[in-house]
């Protein structure tokens, strides 16, 4: 006999608490191996493949593509055991690992390893307590599945979910025939196919807390709904259909309830604009639209704002001839032809100089421990660049920026900055940074005044190379000029420090020569 069993999605590393539903893999009725990739989620930091520990038929699958989940959520159940067995629970309709009400189990997070983009394994530090905060079962016997070897991070795989049936009210105990939600407001009782027996007591066949959350902000009364989804679930489409009832109620009696109905009948993502009337008075004219901040806007917001909230920040800045710097990159792309290999960008170039610069002024290489009140010099330079993709700005990190040299950091540069344009880096290539590079020129700016990446301590800004009239030996000349700003934490240090750095820079862009004598 066929086992079914639910996967949860796991706890995702990094202190990821959800993830957003990007592209299912799998159908139902599919065949899937242990380990298989099952799902493309959306985080916080980026974008990984979920594999699935159980090998069998799947038979149901939890959140349509968009839907953001949180950790510890349904998302799929695999019918495991012998193929026959399985292939006949998949056709007979799926679903039947059974959740109480409100099991969304909030998975502990075991530590901070996280999927990586191919959706590979996932980290070892999960023991059996993450499992058990997980949802997992802990019973074994001839029944138990076979399950992957592998441990996602905070979900055990190694024991069957626990599981147990939903308790259904007997048809006596049905107090009469419920009201649609918009009689609550005044609106006539609305016929709905949606509409069942009030049912007082008993879980609710809900596993969503979205499918939840939205049916509290209109006031819907889960148990007067009755499921499309397998065992009567409830999904999000059902919600949203008893509200599209209920505003379409003779006006009368349902003014009170549209404008709530007619937002949230939208799919997850951005709210369609609601109309109002016009105060110049030539008819109906679009309101504000709402968009939620969510996923990589979302991440980028909060640490935005923690910065500003958090950080006493001060900028400074200075103009650089950049012309020997040009010439210099020029001479190096030059030599040896096609086989010296890649060629040298600005920007690895500007981040030797960083590293470089670091290691004169460590103060701006730390961050600040506000508990202990004290700053924390930190030994290595966890180099980070700003990147625009579709996504977002994303920071990506180069690990020991201060032992490499331009060609390393520039290859490292352009593998981070292919994979963040894919959406493949993993959440440990987009933290951990000490010090961030941003080269805002290529978005054709002379200058910024850059936000600091908490919990850094400074941010250098680059502006764009343009000619410009520059006195050079006296005598005026039309020379390369950048702009470079430098936005730092003032508990670290003062203004001395932070110009001596700014400084050391603009010598090293303005005579690169400078430059060998720590190199």
């Amino acid at each position: 006999m066929a086992q079914v069993l639910e996967f949860r999605l796991p706890d995702l590393g990094e202190g990821l608490t959800e993830a957003e539903i990007v592209r299912w893999l799998v159908e139902v009725g599919d065949v899937v191996a242990i380990d298989q990739p099952v799902v493309e989620v959306e985080t916080a930091k980026a974008m990984v493949e979920v594999p699935c520990p159980y090998g069998g038929v799947v038979t149901a699958r939890f959140g349509e593509e968009g839907a953001e989940l949180p950790v510890g959520a349904p998302l799929l159940t695999v019918a495991v055991g012998s193929g026959e067995d399985a292939g006949t629970e998949a056709s007979a309709g799926s679903g039947r690992a059974v959740k109480a009400e409100g099991s969304v189990g909030g998975a502990g997070s075991a530590g901070s390893g996280g999927l990586s983009g191919a959706g590979a394994g996932a980290g070892a530090g999960a023991g059996a307590g993450a499992r058990a905060g997980a949802g997992a079962g802990s019973g074994s016997g001839p029944g138990e599945a076979e399950s992957s070897g592998n441990v996602l991070v905070g979900y055990g795989t190694g024991a069957p979910v626990a599981r147990r049936r939903r308790v259904r009210p007997a048809a006596g105990a049905v107090p009469g025939v419920a009201r649609e939600t918009a009689a609550s407001v005044g609106a006539a009782p609305v016929a709905s196919p949606a509409a069942v027996p009030y049912v007082a007591q008993g879980p609710v066949a809900v596993v969503s807390p979205l499918v939840r959350k939205l049916a509290r902000q209109h006031g819907l009364d889960l148990r007067r709904l009755v499921g499309s989804g397998p065992d009567g679930l409830i999904l999000r489409s059902d919600v949203e259909s008893a509200i599209r009832a209920s505003a379409e109620a003779p006006e009368s009696g349902a003014a009170a309830a549209t404008g709530a109905a007619a937002q949230s009948a939208e799919p997850a993502g951005v709210s369609a604009p609601s109309v109002r009337p016009s105060s110049a008075g030539r008819g109906a004219v679009p309101a504000a639209e709402r968009i939620p901040l969510r996923g990589v806007r979302g991440a980028v917001a909060d640490k935005l704002a923690r910065s500003r909230r958090e950080i006493p920040d001060a900028t400074c800045w200075v103009d650089a001839d950049a012309t020997e710097l040009m010439a210099a990159r020029a001479a190096m792309n030059s030599a040896g032809g096609s086989a010296a290999g890649p060629k040298v960008s600005v920007l690895a170039l500007l981040a030797r100089i960083c590293t470089a610069a670091l290691a004169r002024f460590p103060e701006l290489n730390s961050t600040v421990d506000p508990d202990a009140r004290e700053i924390v010099r930190l030994p290595e330079v966890h180099l980070g660049f700003a990147a625009q993709t579709d996504r977002g700005l994303v920071v990506p990190v180069i690990r020991d920026a201060q032992a490499r040299n331009v060609e390393s950091i520039g290859a490292e540069i352009g593998r981070l900055t292919e994979a963040a344009r894919a959406g493949r880096l993993t959440p440990a290539e987009l933290t951990g940074g000490t010090f961030t590079l941003n080269n805002y020129g290529v978005f054709g700016v002379d200058g910024s005044t850059p936000i600091i990446n908490h919990p850094e301590a400074a941010m250098l800004g680059v502006g764009r190379i343009v000619p410009k009239p520059w006195v050079h030996r006296g005598e005026l000349a039309v020379r390369q000029v950048v702009q470079l700003s430098l936005t730092f934490d003032h508990r670290v240090c003062d203004g001395g420090t932070a110009g001596g750095f700014l400084r050391y820079v603009a010598d090293c862009v303005e005579q690169p020569a400078v430059l060998l004598r720590t190199l």
